[in-house]
């Protein structure tokens, strides 16, 4: 049994734990372990998410298995465009992938972004990640590359898009 509920600052410490097992898991085949370590502690800086949620710059879904939170997805509108929302993160911890729970919290962004009235969700996706082959199954294609600077590192990405 699951369910989603919308993250708060009390949350920093578990969204942490979750992005530290699955980057690991996800990202440790097609990136150096130091370019991994960096861009997890810039990216989920308890500071950084903790500003995130506090001033709702994004919104973060937990998905909670029993009582144990075992993924999570966080969205907004994209700055340049908030016609456009944009799926920032979505990650399962190990165990839990292949019970459609990626699947359902991607629902559950569609969803939140069609109340907010709007039909166009984009997302990133590293160009060498297999999840790329997983968003498109659900409908997503690659709009463009982009390449996005990280300190002294790269994300080498695909910038996938579904209308809705």
């Amino acid at each position: 049994m699951y369910f989603i509920r919308t993250a708060t600052p009390d949350d920093v410490e578990t969204i942490r734990n979750i992005a530290e097992t699955t980057w690991w898991a996800t990202y440790g085949p097609i990136l150096e372990k130091e370019q991994l370590i960096f861009m997890l502690d810039e990216i989920y800086s308890a500071r950084k998410l903790a500003s995130q949620l506090t001033h709702h710059t994004q919104t973060y879904l937990l998905l909670v298995e029993g009582e144990k939170p075992v993924a999570f997805a966080a969205y907004s509108p994209r700055e340049e465009d908030p016609e456009i929302y944009k799926l920032h993160k979505l990650y399962c911890l190990p165990e839990t992938q292949g019970k459609g729970y990626g699947k359902i919290l991607l629902n559950e962004v569609i969803n939140k972004t069609l109340e907010a009235g709007k039909h166009t969700l984009d997302l990133n996706v590293n160009r060498y990640n297999k999840a790329k082959f997983f968003y498109e199954k659900l409908g997503f294609e690659v709009a463009y590359e982009e390449d996005v600077p990280i300190g002294k590192y790269w994300m080498n990405d695909f910038v996938m898009r579904k209308k809705l």
